[in-house]
């Protein structure tokens, strides 16, 4: 999710490639066939169940072995966890038995910070955290086997919406909660709706009801979605593209965000992470239809915070020089996201408004349309504070709602993210991750072996 300083929206992302953490399907970072060398107690070699009785044995005929029946994909073999089906439906808990998911790319402390790696009293912090890292990973796990399924799975002339579900309902798979009952999406899923922003478009569109656009060959599309288990959010993005004309501008934003997390740390100023991440982005070049053009960060949307059920936890981390002095601090969890740009570097609100998500501050104020406060009670149920956008309340089964929705939007209530774009013929591209500032070192959760 991205963050627009100037006018209203505060948003987010990261990456790096060293140290990359395990990933895949099983408990070490290796893929586990419950099936292969599963040992059946029968005897394939035996010929018939019993010998036969002296003089019958030319004249009885050998029983019919009956064939072993076959085990479905994905079904656990007899000492081992279950294997990752595609698409993904196979809940990663089902495959990390005992939670013990991988842990990100991790980094330790430098300089006046070098004592964390062996202090005891950090130490001690660091392993009360147990369960709120168990969360991150379990996301960041489901994040990354969705994400490289997408990969393979997303082609030219693909729609929209075929795209966003697919990934939307192999989260929730994954997660092993559907988010149709009441409440059910606020245990685990989708921690941010699937912005599929295409060209000059940066970021916050996903389809809406009856959408028909498609991704073509030459298009540059941001994929950016999040996951959450009880609250905790990995938020992470990158850039799909098919041309290999495209691959400097997607370069320069995965090197920044590498840039930008190696920067960042305990006690470290924002704007020192805003003017490594600049200097990164704009030292690279893209040539399009024979024309020579400057990478750009777009200056006015930023990493961000985040907090519990709450994707933007109130800092920002931009991504220029600047005069921000704010400082990271020891237990919070940032997305480090960066925006490339062929175009002016700066982007405006554009095009229907999908994402949405209720304010944690939101005041208490008298709704006088009646479908506002029915909406209101099904988004409290079904979301909290988490970001959705309309597709999950068709989903939910809402009709005729967006006077409503509207209604709660002028209100306070709701918070409306309108996509954001650069003009007009332009290319933009993304790169983000997620990362805790942990007592005695720095975790990239949503690190992986593709980016």
């Amino acid at each position: 999710m991205a963050a627009q300083t100037a006018d209203a929206v505060a948003n987010l992302k990261l990456d790096d490639t060293n140290g990359k953490p395990a990933n895949g399907t099983t408990q070490n970072g290796e893929k586990v066939n419950g099936d292969a060398e599963h040992d059946d107690s029968d005897d394939d070699n035996e010929a018939e169940d019993g010998a036969p009785e002296a003089g019958e044995g030319a004249a009885k005929k050998k029983k019919k072995r009956k064939p072993r029946k076959k085990k479905k994909a994905g079904a656990a073999g007899a000492s081992g966890p279950k294997t990752q089906t595609s698409p993904p439906r196979v809940p990663v808990h089902e495959i990390f038995l005992n939670d013990s998911y991988p842990e990100g790319q991790i980094s330790e402390y430098l300089n006046e910070n070098a004592y964390r790696t062996t202090s005891e009293e950090k130490r001690h912090l660091d392993r009360m955290n147990n369960d709120f890292l168990t969360d991150y990973r379990r996301g960041a796990e489901i994040h990354r086997e969705v994400r490289q399924w997408a990969r393979n799975f997303i082609k030219p002339g693909m729609g929209l919406t075929e795209i966003a579900e697919g990934i939307e309902d192999s989260v929730r798979a994954l997660c092993g909660h559907q988010g149709l009952e009441d409440g059910d999406a606020q245990i685990a899923g989708m921690g941010f709706p699937t912005g599929l922003s295409i060209n000059h478009c940066a970021a916050h569109y996903t389809p809406n009801a009856g959408n028909k656009m498609v991704v073509n060959y030459e298009d540059v599309m941001k994929v950016d979605f999040g996951v959450h288990i009880n609250g905790r959010i990995v938020d992470s993005a990158f850039t799909m593209t098919f041309d290999p004309v495209y691959d400097p501008l997607v370069e320069a934003c995965k090197a920044a965000t590498n840039a930008g997390i190696k920067e960042a740390g305990i006690d470290v100023r924002m704007s020192d992470i805003g003017a490594a991440i600049q200097e990164v982005m704009e030292s690279y070049e893209v040539e399009i239809k024979g024309e020579t053009l400057p990478v750009k960060c777009i200056r006015n949307l930023n990493g961000h915070s985040i907090g519990h059920y709450t994707i933007h936890g109130g800092k920002t981390v931009p991504i220029v020089k600047g005069g921000d002095q704010t400082k990271m601090e020891e237990g919070e969890t940032f997305a480090i996201e960066t925006f490339g740009s062929t175009g002016k570097g700066y982007v405006r609100d554009d095009m229907e408004t999908s994402h949405y998500a209720k304010r944690g501050d939101a005041p208490k104020v008298a709704l006088r349309v009646s479908s506002a406060k029915t909406l209101l009670n099904s988004i409290t149920k079904n979301f909290g504070t988490l970001p959705f956008c309309r597709r999950y309340l068709d989903r939910l089964g809402h009709d005729k709602y967006l006077l409503g929705l509207n209604n709660l939007v002028s209100a306070g209530i709701v918070e409306a993210y309108p996509p954001l774009c650069d003009v007009k013929g332009s290319y933009t591209a993304q790169s983000e991750h997620t990362f805790i500032l942990r007592p005695t070192c720095k975790e990239v959760v949503s690190r992986g072996d593709d980016y």
